[in-house]
């Protein structure tokens, strides 16, 4: 282990997201504004309050792994392996026994294996507790989206497993990052997944009166930071990136989209659901990854923001920005992702660490669609419904989740 801290590159990324597989076809419909929300058919939910949700349509599971290998596998741990598997291909990073030993997997879930969960108890239940199946359990544990793409890929490097809600796929990448800079590896995956459309989690989020009831209009459901927003709107799939050591990246000539350069995470300490209600905890997440990125609130251009759409969280990270940024709020562009892509709960950070890559890549700011009425309390830049260009040099994402956790990213041009 060296006492330097290095440098830490994004070099691939890997996306399986309601609007789209892959990052190409993702941030293209990420900058036409599309929404990926819609009535539900995983399930007959014709008596649920909420009966819409952002669903990953169209994925081809047998692309990325055998028939065999997906009947042994839940859906979230089907998304983490495809989003882990484009991430090395789009770095052009093979896993060889010279590197293997050296290359880890940190890929979390906030819920797991909800969809066995649920089908292995309908089987117990009318056909005895013999009917279960062998692979039940290795099946609902979080861990094995990590497990299962070190199986895969050969990674034999650390292979760990973040559960903070919301907040996992940010914290995620962080913790990963935190393992290359110490000289623990040379490259990680890492991200998170999620694949909880199912009867009883969508269920348990109604009865909490936490998600949009706008039904007939699904497209226009999820609408961060408006004033008429009513609730999130649940989603699915997985976005898993590829981090190297800057140093390992360069000298085998590795694409760099930037480079991770502070990483916060606190906790509210205040509730099992509702933030702080001064947006202290959010606060002081971004303000930790400021300070260990070294850098001044001045010289952030742009919020990847983790704007749910709940009125509560909304107005809490909108006050938490403002308190932080003082003046420099007002000249900070901020957009929810989400009002696309729906709250894809623990893969949420890492697919929307993807957006902030792209934006950087690309020099353009993915819009916040379906904003229409400004809310008072939420007085920001939100980009309102039209990508927008701009000179971006650095960005943070943030994802803060149930139980009070905080993940914040600081990602800047590799250029700058």
């Amino acid at each position: 282990m060296s006492g330097v801290r290095r440098r830490v590159a994004v070099t691939g990324l890997g996306v399986v997201s309601p609007i789209g597989v892959g990052h190409k076809e993702f941030w293209s419909a990420l900058i036409e504004g599309r929404s990926g929300v819609d009535q539900i058919t995983a399930f007959d939910a014709s008596g649920y309050t909420t009966r819409i949700a952002a669903e990953v349509r169209g994925f081809d599971v047998l692309a990325f792994m055998d028939r065999k290998e997906a009947r042994r596998n839940d859906r979230f741990v089907q998304f983490a392996y495809a989003a882990g598997r484009m991430a090395l291909d789009d770095a052009g990073y093979t896993i060889t026994p010279a590197n293997a030993t050296r290359t880890g997997v940190m890929i979390g879930s906030g819920i797991g294996g909800a969809t066995t969960w649920e089908e292995q108890h309908r089987q117990m239940l009318s056909k005895g507790p013999d009917r279960v199946s062998p692979f039940f359990v290795p099946m609902i544990i979080s861990n094995m989206a990590s497990g299962v793409t070190s199986i895969l890929t050969g990674a034999k490097g650390p292979s760990s497993c973040v559960v903070t809600a919301c907040a996992t796929g940010g914290n995620a990448i962080g913790d990963a990052a935190r393992m290359i800079e110490r000289g623990d590896v040379d490259a990680m995956m890492a991200g998170g997944a999620e694949a909880a459309i199912t009867p009883l989690a969508v269920a348990g989020f109604c009865s909490m009166r936490a998600m949009s009831t706008r039904n007939d209009e699904p497209q226009r459901a999820s609408r961060p930071f408006d004033a008429g927003r009513d609730g999130f709107v649940i989603g699915e799939g997985a976005g898993v990136v590829l981090l190297e050591a800057l140093e390992h990246a360069e000298a085998r000539g590795a694409q760099i989209y930037g480079e991770v350069i502070g990483y916060g995470a606190t906790a509210d300490a205040f509730h099992i659901t509702q933030p702080d209600p001064e947006g202290d905890g959010a606060l002081r997440s971004m303000a930790t990854a400021l300070a260990d990125a070294g850098i001044a609130p001045e010289e952030v251009d742009y919020i990847n923001a983790h704007g749910t759409s709940t009125p509560y969280n909304d107005r809490l990270e909108t006050l938490a920005i403002k308190r932080l940024f003082g003046a420099h709020a007002r000249h900070l562009a901020v957009s929810s992702t989400k009002s696309m892509i729906g709250h894809l709960m623990g893969a949420a950070g890492g697919v929307e660490f993807i957006a902030c890559a792209l934006a950087l890549r690309h020099q353009v700011m993915p819009p916040t669609i379906n904003y229409e009425v400004p809310d008072p309390e939420c007085d920001l830049d939100y980009v309102p419904n039209v990508a927008r260009p701009g000179r971006l040099r650095t960005v943070i994402s943030n994802a803060f989740g149930f139980g009070g956790h905080n993940a914040t990213l600081v990602l800047r041009a590799n250029h700058a």
